[in-house]
Formats: structure tokens, sequence, C-alpha cells
């Protein structure tokens, strides 16, 4: 069974991604999702958010990034999907290799790989889905 998904665009302004937890609420309250899956949505779909406005659309607040919620049978599918040209993302340093430990950024595909039970990718890179066992 799939059921209608829950959408939210925002501009790509880095502020707007304050606006990730409550949306992330409203799926969990309208799915009723266990409350142990919350955390894992939750920094997840920022680092994809994050990821789609800095890097995607390069802080171009005319592009948007698009997110969309579904629940479906088992799961809970979680895309991103931003306006930029995409990437590899079987091409990135690996944060755990000695020389990476201390870079600022670098992290956000590993975490969402980590805390995701599914990451895929489409689009060239630029839609990520992640999904969740429920």
């Amino acid at each position: 069974m799939s059921y209608k998904p829950i959408m939210l665009k925002l501009s790509s302004n880095p502020r707007n991604i304050a606006l990730v937890e409550s949306f992330v609420e409203k799926a969990v309250s309208k799915y009723e999702i266990n409350p142990d899956v919350y955390g894992n949505i939750l920094i997840t779909l920022t680092e994809a958010v994050n990821n789609a406005i800095i890097h995607g659309n390069s802080n171009d607040e005319s592009k948007t990034v698009q997110i969309q919620l579904r629940k479906q049978e088992g799961c809970l599918a979680v895309r991103v999907t931003d306006e930029g040209c995409g990437f590899d993302p079987n091409n990135l340093p690996d944060p755990t290799a000695p020389e990476n430990l201390m870079q600022v950024g670098g992290r956000g595909v590993f975490l969402m790989h980590q805390l995701s039970d599914m990451l895929l990718f489409h689009n060239n890179g630029s839609t990520v889905e992640m999904r969740f066992n429920l």
C-alpha cells in the first residue's frame, strides 16, 4: 500500500534548512512512524537538503530543492531533488580515511549511508532517495 506523499519545496537559502524539522515532525505524526526512526530521518534529510542547497544549487535562491516523503509497504521513502547537474556518488573521498579525518566537510553522504536502510541516487545524482524500514 502506498500513501499520498508529503511534499515541501524550498528556495536554496541555507536558512531554509530550519524548515526540515517541522516537515519531518508532520510526516512522523501523519504516518504514525516510530519515534526511534525520527532522529535518523531528520539527520539524513537535513544533510541531503544542505547538500542540495550548497552543492547542487550553489546557494542560488532562484533554484529550488524539492522534498518528498512517501510511506510505502514497510518503509518510508524520502527524496530530495535539486536543480544542479548532479555528481558521481561513487567518486567521493572516504571521510574515515586518515587524511580526511580532520576535514571540515565531506561526511554528509557517509552519514546518509549509515543512518538510512537504503540510499539511492537518481538523475545523475541530483536526486537522492533514502529509505527507512518501518
